[in-house]
């Protein structure tokens, strides 16, 4: 049965990036992405991918996408990494920072001038997905933080999608480091509004024009409501929309051509 053409009026596309065009780290594998990116493009509807991805540069995901023959242009990724830089560029200038994270956040940090330290100068705690966290170096940056410094991490996610299922991601280390501060951190991408706002403002579009597609219900669906953007549902990650949130469900990407 051919479906109704929901998304015939959207003129922008949001979309979430691991759990939807492909899952894992170290050996993704592709799930989708390649038919609906190509017909969106001829249809001339914008795009973002918006991914709280912050082990990775936007070059390395371009790159990848690339590889994979899924047709984002490298300004078309808005990534929590480079936001999270930006931010602390834009309101502070160039910082010290102590980091929890990996180099994919460090890269994005450097390229904003930001200097990346040890010592009790750092300004800012920036915190990342961290897979070789250890107890000295969370204690390290909880010590900074009673000293003075601001945390500041790339999302508040729970999980994300690795090869043989849900993964920890950022979430719980930042909680782990506000119990332990009873500081709040500032936080950039999904599901705070700021990433749905940045993308909005470049693609010259209003909240009702656009449409969020992701696998996450408290990050991608949340996030796009409270930001006033209709969400998809894609099931081939993480979560099921048991709260009904989402305009419609789908188990792969490339559906959304269906509802075009």
């Amino acid at each position: 049965m051919k479906r109704r053409p929901i998304l015939r009026r959207k003129d922008l596309f949001l979309f979430d990036l691991d759990g939807v065009f492909y899952k894992g780290k170290e050996n993704r594998e592709k799930i989708g992405g390649t038919r609906v990116i190509d017909a969106l493009r001829m249809l001339g509807k914008k795009l973002f991918v918006l991914t709280n991805n912050s082990t990775d540069s936007v070059e390395t995901i371009y790159e990848r996408l690339s590889e994979f023959n899924i047709h984002v242009k490298e300004g078309e990724i808005l990534t929590s990494a480079r936001l999270t830089a930006e931010y602390i560029g834009a309101k502070y200038g160039h910082a010290p920072y102590f980091l929890i994270g990996e180099s994919g956040l460090e890269s994005e940090m450097k390229r904003c001038g930001h200097t990346r330290t040890e010592a009790t100068e750092a300004k800012f705690v920036v915190v990342g997905l961290d897979r070789k966290l250890t107890y000295e170096k969370l204690d390290r940056a909880a010590r900074l933080v009673r000293n003075g410094a601001s945390i500041v991490a790339t999302h508040s996610s729970r999980l994300y999608m690795y090869n043989d299922g849900p993964a920890i991601a950022t979430g719980p280390i930042v909680r782990a480091l506000e119990y332990a501060t009873r500081k709040k951190a500032t936080l950039i991408g999904k599901p705070s509004p700021l990433m749905f706002r940045i993308a909005l403002e470049r693609a010259g579009c209003v909240e009702r024009q656009s449409v969020m597609i992701g696998d996450q219900v408290d990050t991608d669906l949340e996030g796009a409501s409270k930001a006033g953007i209709d969400s998809i549902l894609v099931t081939s990650g993480i979560d099921q929309d048991a709260r009904g949130i989402a305009m419609a469900t789908i188990s792969n990407v490339d559906e959304i051509v269906d509802l075009l």
